[in-house]
């Protein structure tokens, strides 16, 4: 399996149709309405109908997922009908037993749960979500704010983990930055936000473009 490319904060139909084209394998969304990257349910639905699809199938070739902090179950439930997510990412203090009935509402959604971490002790708790969800992803912590704040993660604290199900690396990530970060830990992906921006929610095309020309020659390094 390749490396999945999430490219998170997406607001325009046009910049999410580009990003998908030059290789993002998933697209994020900002259902969070304190956020300067908020996207309401319905613009997040224009974004997903121009993205590309199979001509074949018809099937959408990027997958969508809708960031949600201590959001309601019907809340989410509610949005991934409107906004035709395949999966949701719950970045805030949801619980395990949470991410347990989140489950049993969307059992066919990825569902990704976050984690803010600032020491090896945030990684402690890990292994009590790991039954109910498909992915994790492992941000940089902030004090007040839940992603997106261009914080990279002390990646050498990651090299041991190890979790049963794949992971994201999030954090401050950038197309400079990425490579030594992939040199450093084996997540099953990326995912980049604020290091591929003009401003909140206006994507910097050329950055993202650069960002999948350098994981091209990551690529071309790895053992056949």
């Amino acid at each position: 399996m390749g490396l999945r490319v999430k490219i998170c904060g997406i607001i325009e139909p046009e910049q999410g149709r580009v990003i998908a084209e030059l290789g993002a394998t998933a697209l994020g969304f900002i259902c969070v309405a304190k956020s300067p990257r908020y996207v309401a349910p319905e613009q997040i639905a224009h974004v997903v109908a121009a993205l590309p699809t199979n001509s074949q199938t018809g099937t959408i070739l990027c997958d969508r997922i809708g960031v949600f902090v201590n959001a309601s179950l019907d809340q989410i439930v509610q949005t991934a009908a409107i906004a035709h997510l395949s999966g949701i990412q719950l970045h805030g203090n949801e619980s395990a037993e949470f991410c347990r009935a989140l489950r049993q509402r969307l059992p066919r959604l990825e569902l990704i749960k976050a984690f803010r971490v600032q020491s090896s002790e945030a990684l402690q708790q890990i292994p009590l979500y790991e039954a109910w969800v498909d992915t994790l992803l492992l941000d940089a912590y902030h004090p007040t704010l839940a992603g997106g704040t261009g914080k990279t993660l002390d990646w050498k604290m990651l090299q041991q983990f190890q979790p049963t199900v794949p992971w994201f690396l999030a954090g401050g990530l950038n197309p400079t930055n990425v490579l030594d970060a992939l040199s450093f830990v084996q997540p099953r992906g990326i995912d980049l936000s604020s290091g591929v921006e003009v401003a909140p929610g206006n994507k910097d095309l050329n950055k993202i473009a650069e960002l999948f020309s350098n994981l091209q020659t990551f690529r071309g390094s790895l053992p056949k």
